[in-house]
């Protein structure tokens, strides 16, 4: 039956459960109880025929034997012998035995004569004979002519015996053709019902099944108009049904497949637009230096991805209340300064710092019951979007959008400027992190610059205005040789300070690369034994060039900070040790060490703890050492010199701020 197009939903009838008298597998199991029962029927016909059949052959073979044992007994008569008599009646007794079975059967032989009326009237009249003719001449006894009697009558038995035997013989004959014909006829029936058995599976398995297979073949093929015929009520029926109702299903939900697949076509452009623009907008915000032009930047992406005439960039002032203008394209001068624009609680731009997205679609109405008749209007601006600049501090600014027609912004398209308002945000609060950290940068060297100066010139200074003062006083009373005492002393400070000032220039300038630490170390020891008398050793390892084979490599800012403590600790050896040799060594296998001793005068660490005007030179050595997170040790007695000793141990952080 060809496919025929069905309403997609059918009646809720035909969705009811299937009845029983309908299932497929109630016509199966019928039929196959039909068959079953019809081929017993057959194989127990035959059976029955095979056991007639064998039980007349039994009867045969004791019919034909009556001939045998009525011969026996003529022969018996005949014979002249002393146990005669015994032989007799043994062969009488067994042939009387014999008609006794033939008349009732046998079940367990089995032995049977045929149920035909005229086989048994045949037996009876055999066993007559025997028992009128033949018996009483066998049981004579002593009569003489008891032999020839009995010879001459035998003939007669012998053809009724015959007789029976054919009869037996003719019944069987037709009972083994009516066998082979149930055995015909079975084979036919086999055959037969084998053919309508396959027939009928035909009918009621394969074909349906080849037509749920064909169906999904076609509605692979999307021809979802397809439906097959429901002609029974069977499970085929239900699964053809459901098969109508999937393929309505699919039809009503490919009607709109398209629609759907260039929906989400265009959603996937927009979500890689939308990655597009903030990766293009994370790598400008990360190379822009400064504010001013990160906002522009940023300003000149968004308006042009989003096609905006005009929009500004506003960063809050959250003690003032104000936003402050850092960026504007395609608005007029007066609205970009405009003064109600400044107060973040007096234009639609500082709601944004409180309610995050803030979106007008159209200017001309009214909003939160005041007129808006705001500059954005008067300036030509229909629609107007703003969005807060978040960081982690919060609210930092706002930055809009203004359109000249009116314009609605999807959630997606809101969601994106929000997520570009904190990156902006971060970007911003990351300038002013950056800026602030240079800044305490700077103040810090400044504070160790200040040290450094006070340590070296601001004393020199003071020793020159002694020595001047002085030479005033020496001047004032004409002492010439008191005024010639004070001149090399003068000419002495000036040319320590000069040095201190020189020493100072170089330290200030000094920049380490990786590896550059040794090199650095030798030029600074051969600069001491240039501007002193003072013996100096370096000892260094094979390891002490910033990169050791058991400890970890020096960073650069680390490696300058260990040569900063070198130079403040061979500078305070020049100015104060009066030392005759100096000793530096450096180590750098687990842990990374510098010692720094002098056989000078030395000191005395407690006094020098009580004393007002401590040395500072120490002090800016054991701030370094605290920048490095190291450990500086000093050891120093009055006559026996220093020994000063850096230890970064290699659980210490390697890395350090950036020194100016």
């Amino acid at each position: 039956m060809p496919y025929t197009d069905l309403p997609a939903d059918p009646p809720a009838e035909a969705q009811a459960a299937t009845p029983l008298r309908h299932r497929l597998s109630t016509r199966i199991i019928s039929l196959s109880l039909a068959v079953l029962l019809v081929v017993l029927g057959m194989i127990s016909g035959t059976l029955w025929l095979s056991w007639k059949l064998e039980g007349a052959g039994a009867a045969i073979n004791d019919a034909g034997s009556l001939r045998m044992r009525a011969n026996r007994v003529a022969i018996e008569l005949t014979m002249a012998h002393a146990q005669r008599d015994n032989a007799l009646a043994m062969q009488v007794q067994a042939l009387d035995g014999t008609l006794a079975q033939l008349r009732r059967g046998n079940p367990s032989r089995p032995l049977f004569l045929p149920d035909e009326p005229a086989i048994h009237a045949q037996l009876a009249r055999v066993t007559q004979d025997w028992h009128t003719q033949l018996r009483p001449i066998a049981m004579a006894g002593a009569d003489s002519t008891a032999p020839a009697r009995y010879i001459a009558a035998l003939p007669g038995f012998v053809a009724q015996a015959d007789t029976l035997v054919g009869m037996i013989e003719h019944d069987s004959a037709r009972k083994t053709d009516l066998l082979r014909l149930s055995q015909t006829a079975l084979a036919l029936m086999a055959c037969v019902g084998t053919v309508a058995v396959i027939y009928l599976l035909y009918l009621w398995i394969i074909l349906p099944v080849l037509r749920l297979q064909d169906g999904l073949r076609r509605m692979a093929a999307r021809e979802f108009s397809l439906r097959l015929p429901v002609e029974t009520r069977d499970e085929f029926g239900t699964l053809s049904e459901g098969f109508n109702r999937m393929a309505g299903e699919l039809q009503g939900l490919y009607r709109d497949l398209e629609a759907r697949v260039a929906q989400k076509t265009a959603e996937l452009e927009r979500q890689n637009r939308d990655l597009e623009t903030l990766y293009d907008m994370a790598a400008f915000l990360n190379q822009a230096s400064d504010a001013d032009t990160m906002a522009r930047g940023f300003l000149a992406r968004v308006m042009r991805q989003f096609d905006a005439e005009g929009g500004s960039v506003r960063v809050l002032d959250p003690r003032h209340g104000r936003l402050h203008l850092l960026a504007s394209a395609g608005l007029p001068a007066a609205l970009a300064e405009a003064a109600s624009c400044a107060a973040a609680d007096a234009c639609h731009c500082g709601d944004a710092t409180r309610e995050a997205v803030i979106t007008i679609t159209d200017l001309r109405g009214r909003r939160d019951g005041r007129q808006d008749g705001t500059p954005c209007a008067r300036n030509g601006f229909q629609a107007l979007a703003a969005f807060r600049i978040e960081s982690q501090r919060g609210a930092t600014g706002v930055f809009a959008l203004h359109f000249r027609t009116p314009r609605a912004l999807p959630a997606s398209d809101r969601q994106l400027l929000e997520t570009l308002g904190q990156h902006l945000g971060t970007a911003l609060e990351h300038l002013r992190l950056s800026a602030t950290a240079r800044q305490l940068a700077v103040v810090e060297e400044r504070n160790l610059v200040a040290q450094g100066l006070h340590d070296s010139i601001a004393q020199g200074l003071n020793y020159l205005n002694l020595q001047v003062q002085l030479l005033d006083d020496a001047v004032a009373r004409d002492d010439l040789g008191e005024t010639r005492e004070i001149v090399p002393m003068l000419r002495h400070g000036v040319e320590e300070s000069y040095q201190d000032v020189r020493e100072l220039l170089n330290n200030f300038r000094s920049r380490l690369g990786g590896g550059e630490l040794r090199p650095a170390v030798e030029d600074t020891v051969a600069r001491f034994r240039r501007q002193c008398r003072t013996e100096a050793t370096l000892t260094i390892d094979e390891q002490a060039d910033g990169i050791g084979a058991s400890g970890r490599p020096l960073s650069p800012e680390q490696q300058l900070q260990v040569l900063f403590i070198l130079q403040e600790a061979l500078s305070n050896v020049r100015k104060h040790a009066l030392a005759a040799h100096v000793t530096v060594a450096l180590s750098h296998g687990r842990d990374f060490r510098l010692v720094v001793e002098d056989d000078g005068e030395g000191f005395d660490p407690a006094e020098l703890a009580t004393r007002a005007d401590a040395h500072i030179g120490l002090n800016i050595m054991r701030e370094r050492a605290a920048r490095l997170d190291a450990q500086l040790h000093v050891q120093a007695a009055p006559g026996r010199g220093v020994r000063i000793e850096l230890v970064l141990p290699r659980r210490a952080p390697q890395t350090t701020e950036t020194q100016p």
